[in-house]
Parts: structure tokens; sequence; C-alpha cells
């Protein structure tokens, strides 16, 4: 069994050099060559991080052992940090957060505690776009528009041009607008 460590600090200001003393001294059999770093913000997905893509990619196999010193450092999104567990364990990787009472999440024990944030995580989503309805029904109810602002004259200087006969590319060009406004705009009504 090989034991990778991944340290990842959110700004280029900061270094992960702690994180890796850290884990060289909590991990016995942690080999520098292994330790894995990057500057990148935790609210990145984990497979959109190239330093730990790269790791989980092509180097990582079956029998491996990824170790953390905290599971944010895994991500800041729950889900993400769990459906990252979830891959890397069906890949065979045991994951190891050393902040945790269970720190190898591939055990009995840790896939409880594992369902428990999964079951958490699960939640606060439901809960968010419960907010998010809420939130857009009372800005209904208070008379508020929704959505996109539209510029005054758009549409009227939309509908002059089809009427002036260019085409939508072209009044797109001649308009200084995105081909997705001018297509909105395009046969509404004055």
């Amino acid at each position: 069994m090989r034991t990778f460590a991944y340290c990842r600090v959110s700004t280029v200001e900061q270094n992960a050099e702690t994180q890796a003393h850290q884990l060289k001294e909590r991990v016995a059999d942690l080999l520098d060559t292994r330790i894995i770093s990057e500057s990148i913000s935790g609210g990145v997905a984990a497979m959109a991080r190239p330093a730990f893509k790269e790791l989980v990619d092509h180097k990582l196999e079956a029998g491996d052992r990824l170790v953390v010193l905290k599971l944010d450092r895994l991500g800041r999104d729950a889900i993400d940090v769990l459906q990252t567990i979830k891959m890397l364990t069906e890949k065979g990787v045991s994951v190891q957060s050393l902040d945790l009472p269970v720190s190898d999440l591939s055990t009995p024990e840790g896939k409880l505690m594992l369902s428990l944030m999964t079951a958490f995580a699960e939640f606060e989503k439901s809960r968010i776009v419960e907010r998010t309805q809420e939130g857009l029904a009372r800005a209904k109810a208070e008379g508020k528009t929704l959505g996109r602002p539209v510029a005054k004259g758009t549409t009227q200087s939309v509908l002059k041009a089809r009427a002036d006969g260019l085409s939508q590319a072209k009044a797109a060009q001649e308009l200084g607008l995105s081909l997705a406004t001018i297509k909105r705009h395009w046969n509404k009504e004055l």
C-alpha cells in the first residue's frame, strides 16, 4: 500500500508547507515525492483542480491510501467532498482525514460517518433550494420583476432592425448586442 497526501491552500500568498510538515509528522510511511500540493480555492470542484485530478487519474491505484490533514482540504462543498470520497473508495483508494474521530473513511465506522455527512449535505442542499424558492415567492409578492433586466429600447431596436430586413446576426453586429439577446427580442410585440 502506497500513501499519498494532498495539501491545498486557497491563495498563492498561503503556503502548503505547514500542512506537508504536519502530515509527515503524523504519517510514518509518507514520502516527500507523494505529497501533492496546490494553491486553489476549495470552492473549485475537486476533479476540476489540476494537481488533484492528476493525482487521481495518474498516480492513485487500488490499494493506495490518500491522507489529508483536514477534510476541508478536499473542498468546501460537502456534496463535492462526499462525491470525491465515494469516487476514490470505488476506485479502491482508502481515504483518511486526520481531523476526524474516525480517520479511515473506508472502514464501517468511516462509512457511517460518511453516511451521516451525506444526509446533512442533502439536507443542506434541500434547505438552500427551499430558501431560494421562498425568496423568489416573496419578491414576486412584493411586485419585484424577476430575471434579467432589459435595457430600455432593446426590444424596439431589435424590432426596427428586423423591419429593416437585417438578419439576426447582422442586427447583433449593428446593435452591439449578443445573438442570444437578439433572439430573445426578435418575435416580441410592442
